[in-house]
């Protein structure tokens, strides 16, 4: 049994930085930082004077933008921005080590609560990947995830992670980096990999999701191809070590739609079999037969949405 600890928005280590109700943030844009409850605020204070900058601790960057904004529409995020200045370090050291020792305390408290049990633990990590091919990544940033074109910041995660022996789960996996808009410079698979370097290295499991509601065969596919964790032998991994498990997100009624429904069904044999294609009239073949045996499922689970 896999019991996820739930350790932010969406269930993820991250902090609230890009709120999509309301209309608050809109994808691409970068986020804000989170730091100005007075608990925050306090924390920085401290440690600006520890660094002996007590200056630094008047709160946090006040030239970086906004929700919407761009990374290049901002003085902190800009190719040659405060992000990569001393402060700068400062600042997003202090900011990512306060949402690791968020990320610490649940892991630990869960773990006391499930010792014995069997359960084995999880936490999930988000896949947040436009801008990613900017040196500051700025919408990582602001989600308390200190990597930037020069720093790795997903394996202090990994190693916290393999402290408590909890399972990664990371998602974006069904997202392709041409499906993205070219000018935001997003990239899931770039980033997936990166994900993927940062758990072998901590020596911990990975797990995946996809993002979004996807009912095609291309997002299928990609994720069938990713469950493997292939990042090829320039990376120092010539050896797939496929990821643990993956969730679909999510049932709904459009995936009980006979097309989807259709695609869907192949999407699981292959998931189980480890493979995308076979000759098109066994593929058919196979695919029907088990279409026609979960009918009844299909059937149950109208009838629960219908009520």
């Amino acid at each position: 049994m896999e019991i996820q600890v739930g350790m932010g928005p969406a269930g993820e280590l991250r902090y609230p930085s890009y709120p999509e109700s309301n209309g608050t943030w809109k994808f691409p844009g970068i986020g804000e930082f989170q730091c100005y409850d007075k608990y925050m605020l306090s924390s920085l204070k401290a440690a600006a004077d520890q660094a002996g900058h007590s200056e630094w601790g008047n709160g946090g960057p006040h030239n970086a933008g906004h929700y919407k904004q761009w990374p290049d529409e901002t003085e902190f995020f800009h190719r040659e921005g405060t992000w990569n200045t001393a402060y700068g370090e400062f600042f997003l050291k202090w900011y990512s080590e306060m949402l690791l020792a968020h990320g610490e305390r649940l892991l630990s408290a869960a773990g006391g609560i499930f010792r014995g049990t069997g359960a084995h633990l999880s936490g999930k990590v988000a896949g947040i990947h436009w801008h990613y091919g900017t040196r500051s990544h700025a919408p990582e940033l602001t989600a308390g995830y200190y990597n930037t074109r020069y720093r790795d910041g997903y394996y202090p995660i990994a190693e916290m992670f393999s402290r408590y022996g909890v399972t990664l789960n990371f998602t974006c996996i069904e997202m392709k980096d041409a499906e993205q808009p070219e000018s935001a410079l997003c990239s899931p698979e770039g980033l997936l990999r990166q994900v993927v370097l940062a758990a072998r290295k901590a020596g911990i499991r990975l797990a995946g999701e996809n993002a979004l509601p996807r009912y095609d065969q291309t997002a299928h596919d990609q994720v069938v191809n990713k469950s493997r964790l292939h990042v090829g032998a320039q990376f120092g991994h010539s050896e797939d070590e496929p990821m643990c498990s993956f969730t679909y997100l999510r049932m709904s009624e459009p995936l009980f739609k006979p097309e989807n429904w259709h695609v869907f069904v192949t999407f699981v044999r292959h998931m189980s079999e480890g493979k995308t294609f076979q000759p098109w009239e066994k593929e058919h073949q196979d695919t029907q037969l088990f279409v026609n045996a979960s009918r009844p499922l299909i059937q149950e689970a109208e009838a629960f949405m219908y009520r």
